[in-house]
């Protein structure tokens, strides 16, 4: 089946352009209700929609609401949650299907729909597809008498932040630590702050007064300059820095240092498979994990296997091999033991057991391991481009993976969320990793 609407994360794209419009929100919700439907039954169906703190998401919320009803499913409203929290209250709540109204870290401006299964986890690439091929079809509403309902649930995010203090070892306090939690104006900005001070830490919020327009704004994953210099000003033991819809984190230790998804997955593949409950020996990451992650795996024994980015392949890859550890660089923490998603709140909480068990300060059990140099960069196209497929680039690409050949590795991808090329590379000589890179956004630019 062909896709052109779903992404690597669900829909995504500018709010009131197209497929971000009241309109096409109206027709996903309607051909997954019909998807989610089963023909004939008369049993209630359920459907849970969260959403982050973005002016697009009221206007999304009722138009996915009225088509969901249109075609007979009962709609319970979150409100601003989670996406991990969608995730959990799908399954909790035995819906039929959960969706997640945001955008992740991405501006203010732009928005998207995510989707999840009765399990909890997101749909697979044939579910996407088939809802897709739903909507370009003719949608048979249900009969009038089946008209579903639609209800505000209070208490979503409560029960998430019950569920979230439960992953934390039981017996074991914050007290003494000055936490600063950074929430990007996003979907955490209760929830977050609530589950760090009920375990006893000093909180110190940030990113915690939404308006509509502020989510990712200087703050967040995206931006962890303002959690490292909040560290700094409050003298606090730890930074969390989460992304617009929480699925994602970054922490800063007490000197205000950045330590990314991989380190913070090291930290938790070795004391895991010290206590014996890293599954199948390995973690799994994407394509962008450094390779500083590989060689630290290796020499306790452990396995990196790699798959193509988006948490959803490292989900699915986690399944199929029984992994119950993965993530990506970006701070995707994927931990299936608590969570069907990847969790910024509940891998920070693992980061922070560490400390409270060992004593040993963030700056010590953020820096796993030396990274190999690597460079990233964006190249923005026009609609329609099509930059990597231009004789030159693929020229230059071919000059730059002989040249590193050995010493090191280059990737060069679309993103599946936004209009970019991604050019990254990795080299233990930083000259010619800069000289590579350049030489490959210069040839991209150039087609762009």
């Amino acid at each position: 089946m062909s896709r052109g609407l779903f992404g690597t994360d669900g829909v995504r794209g500018r709010a009131n352009t197209h497929p971000m419009t009241a309109e096409m929100a109206l027709r996903l919700g309607a051909a997954a209700g019909r998807y989610f439907r089963r023909s004939g039954a008369n049993s209630a169906h359920r459907v849970v929609i969260g959403k982050d703190t973005r002016l697009s998401g009221y206007m999304l919320e009722n138009a996915l609401t009225a088509g969901l009803t249109s075609t007979g499913m009962n709609v319970l409203l979150l409100g601003p949650v989670p996406t991990p929290a969608v995730g959990f209250l799908t399954r909790s709540m035995r819906a039929d299907v959960g969706i997640m109204i945001s955008a992740s870290h991405n501006p203010a401006e732009d928005n998207g729909i995510k989707f999840f299964g009765p399990d909890g986890f997101k749909l697979s690439d044939e579910a996407e597809a088939e809802i897709e091929s739903i909507v370009a079809g003719e949608i048979v509403p249900a009969d009038p008498a089946r008209i579903g309902r639609a209800k505000r649930i209070d208490d979503g995010r409560g029960r998430y932040v019950e569920y979230a203090k439960t992953t934390f070892p039981a017996g074991q306090r914050l007290d003494g630590l000055k936490v600063v939690i950074d929430c990007a104006n996003g979907a955490a900005y209760r929830a977050a702050p609530d589950v760090l001070w009920e375990l006893g830490a000093e909180v110190i919020p940030l990113g915690v007064k939404p308006d509509g327009s502020n989510i990712n704004a200087g703050v967040g994953s995206t931006h962890p300059e303002a959690c490292a210099q909040a560290v700094l000003d409050h003298g606090a033991h730890l930074g969390i820095s989460l992304d617009g819809d929480a699925d994602r984190v970054i922490i800063i230790d007490e000197q205000g240092r950045v330590a990314d998804g991989d380190q913070i997955m090291a930290l938790m593949a070795a004391r895991w498979a010290e206590q014996g409950r890293l599954r199948g020996g390995a973690l799994v990451a994407t394509v962008m994990s450094n390779l500083g992650l590989e060689h630290f795996l290796s020499a306790r024994g452990l396995r990196l296997e790699r798959t193509r980015v988006g948490d959803r392949y490292v989900v699915e890859r986690m399944r199929e091999g029984g992994f119950n550890l993965g993530g990506e660089q970006s701070g995707h923490i994927v931990m299936t033991d608590y969570a069907t998603t990847g969790d910024g709140l509940i891998a920070a909480m693992q980061v922070l057991a560490a400390m409270a068990d060992t004593g040993h300060s963030a700056s010590t059990l953020a820096a796993q391991f030396d990274p190999v140099p690597q460079l990233l960069r964006n190249v923005r196209y026009a609609a329609g481009a099509d930059p990597l497929s231009a004789a030159e680039v693929r020229a230059v690409i071919a000059q730059a993976e002989a040249r590193l050949a050995g010493t090191g590795r280059v990737l060069i991808r679309k993103s599946g969320t936004e209009p970019l090329i991604r050019v990254m590379a990795e080299a233990e000589n930083e000259a010619i990793l800069r000289e590579v890179v350049d030489g490959i956004v210069a040839a991209v630019e150039k087609a762009a």
